[in-house]
């Protein structure tokens, strides 16, 4: 038994008409006639009485058509299944991410809309600057990148501002203050990673400190946020400025997190995507992006 010849059977049994039903089905009237006939020999059982001008259900054939129309829609239910997964896999968005995202990625996905719900996420943590490649390469659908403006090919859509803050030994006098201001901190050691590694950091740290009216003094280069503290926190001066999302990593009471008083010394995170993304995904990005940035400015998302 074949599932078109299921098929066959209940468009005939439908318009009670061999021709009608072939014309519906688009295919020949012998065809039809054929496959319902290899029905009714491996069912061992009369389905249509043809003995008049017309055509009409026996008993059996008016048993077998709900049965039959039960197998067509599940025949459709595992087909419309089919293609729900293979547009799922299709819908997964594969997106670069920092280290440092924390609880902010968790407001991303929280902001999807009803629309994106089901969609799936690949992340791959990687440098800043691998992440804008691998986005105009296409091997990434979209990146969070920190600090930009713009990037040649590519969009940027603004999420929120990332407020600094200065870690630093407990032990120090300066530990014990509630807020700290940036020209508190021009005698003792800027820990940070060499601006070829991260110039948006870089620049932004060292332009707030003349800003603030010093030159900051480099203490050793930071190769890596964890190993700094944990120098910081067995007593070696200097302070280091670090993103509000990894202040939640530092577990050591060695360590002092303060913010920085007075005008903020922020930094802008985006979403980066490539200029000619699917139009699809460019709304459902474009919509999130908006509803991420309501929330960080402390509003309701739009409706």
């Amino acid at each position: 038994m074949e599932l078109r010849q299921i098929q066959y059977f209940v468009a005939v049994a439908e318009d009670l008409h061999f021709g009608r039903a072939a014309e519906r089905l688009h295919i020949g009237q012998p065809a039809v006639s054929q496959q319902v006939r290899r029905l009714e020999r491996e069912l061992s059982a009369e389905l249509f009485d043809r003995s008049g001008r017309t055509v009409t259900l026996t008993p059996a054939g008016r048993a077998l058509l709900p049965e039959g129309r039960e197998v067509l829609r599940a025949m459709d239910s595992f087909a419309a299944t089919a293609r729900r997964l293979a547009a799922q896999g299709d819908a997964t968005f594969r997106v670069g991410i920092s280290s440092a995202l924390g609880q902010r990625l968790d407001d991303f996905l929280d902001a999807l809309p009803d629309r994106g719900a089901g969609t799936r996420f690949e992340f791959q943590t990687l440098d800043a600057h691998t992440r804008l490649e691998e986005v105009r390469a296409g091997r990434l659908d979209a990146a969070f990148v920190r600090g930009l403006e713009s990037a040649p090919g590519l969009l940027l859509l603004s999420l929120w501002q990332d407020p600094l803050v200065v870690a630093l030994p407990a032990a120090h006098e300066l530990a014990g203050r509630d807020r700290l201001r940036l020209a508190d901190l021009a005698r003792l050691p800027l820990r940070i990673a060499p601006r070829a590694e991260n110039p948006v950091l870089f620049d932004t740290v060292v332009l707030a400190c003349r800003k603030a009216g010093f030159e900051p003094a480099l203490g050793p280069p930071s190769t890596g946020l964890q190993e700094t503290l944990a120098e910081i926190g067995a007593g070696a001066a200097g302070w280091i400025p670090m993103y509000p999302a990894a202040a939640g990593t530092v577990s050591s009471r060695r360590v002092a997190v303060l913010p920085i008083d007075g005008e903020p010394v922020a930094i802008r995170m985006s979403l980066a995507l490539r200029a000619d993304a699917d139009p699809e995904r460019l709304r459902l990005l474009t919509e999130t992006s908006a509803r991420v940035r309501e929330k960080s400015a402390g509003k309701e998302p739009s409706a």
